[in-house]
């Protein structure tokens, strides 16, 4: 990879995260259904154009958002488990449970995101690595 590569493929994970973590802040204060890219933009000082190169809508957004509690809760619950080997298995089970409501309760806006109710007008994107929906049979 040359240094030009390099330094876009950094900036570019820079201003990802920055998107992320502006994109929590909203979600913090007006809720899933009223996160809005031009909101993210404005507040990050860039034009709205350029967040679309880095998530072309806002389930593209809010589907990052969904990925990252779903890796950052089961973190946490994977360290209870390594903190906790060794003890009884309803020891271990209370401790991995306790560090989900831990993970929670500092993270209760994410939390809701992915086990509250669902975000009005959201749709998954569909990705070829993604199974179909299942289907249901009367």
């Amino acid at each position: 990879m040359t240094t030009v590569q390099g330094a876009r493929a950094r900036a570019r994970i820079e201003i990802t995260a920055a998107i992320k973590d502006e994109a929590r802040t909203q979600l913090a204060a007006e809720g899933a259904a009223k996160l809005s890219l031009r909101a993210v933009a404005r507040e990050l000082g860039m034009v709205s154009s350029a967040l679309y190169r880095y998530f072309p809508s806002r389930d593209d957004l809010l589907t990052a958002l969904i990925v990252d509690a779903y890796d950052a809760v089961g973190a946490a619950a994977e360290r209870a488990a390594a903190d906790s080997a060794g003890q009884r298995p309803l020891d271990r089970w209370t401790a991995v449970c306790r560090a989900v409501r831990a993970w929670a309760v500092a993270h209760p806006h994410e939390y809701a995101l992915i086990y509250g109710s669902p975000v009005p007008g959201y749709s998954a994107p569909r990705t070829r690595s993604a199974p179909p929906p299942a289907s249901v049979s009367p």
